[in-house]
């Protein structure tokens, strides 16, 4: 090996070896605090408990839980989710955090019921849950029959292969 070489491998080593320490030179970590992390997960307790309620009505609308159980396992759920979303408003009144968290565009347009101050927390979650609902009813209604791609309630044909759908004449029976 020539002098050359040697130089250029050293070179590309020091590279390698500047690129992988650098993140510890720079001491740029952000730091997220105690307050932000139980605020972060409050909120991903509240969606895994509205999705939750939703598939325990689900599985009810298709028989799957007896009629005795499902009163009582509801109730269990919005009361547990309840109790999270007076959590997340005790520390947004007491934080600087941000009252509302950023929504979807199609849910910014639809009203809220629960925007009264004196709303409970269950008339909140009643309304996520409905909002869920229609975000749910207006997505895939089934699928085409000749190559299997999702379909929506208004399609007429189909946006791949364009087979001529049923749909509506299906839903009206």
């Amino acid at each position: 090996m020539d002098l050359g070489s040697i130089l250029l491998l050293f070179g590309i080593l020091l590279l390698v070896i500047l690129y992988l320490v650098r993140p510890f030179l720079l001491h740029r970590a952000t730091l997220v605090t105690k307050e932000e992390h139980t605020l972060s997960f409050l909120l991903a307790e509240k969606e895994r408990l509205l999705d939750a309620i939703q598939e325990l009505d689900f599985d009810h609308n298709l028989g799957k839980i007896p009629e005795t159980d499902y009163p009582l396992q509801r109730a269990a759920l919005v009361a547990e989710a309840a109790a999270v979303v007076q959590q997340i408003e005790a520390m947004r009144d007491q934080q600087s955090f941000p009252k509302e968290p950023a929504r979807p565009p199609q849910a910014a347009t639809q009203p809220r019921r629960a925007a009264s101050p004196d709303a409970s927390p269950d008339d909140e979650i009643e309304a996520l849950i409905a909002s869920r609902r229609r975000e749910r009813a207006e997505k895939a209604v089934g699928f085409c029959p000749q190559c299997g791609k999702p379909i929506q309630q208004s399609d007429r044909f189909c946006s791949k292969c364009g087979t001529p759908l049923l749909v509506e004449a299906e839903q009206g029976e």
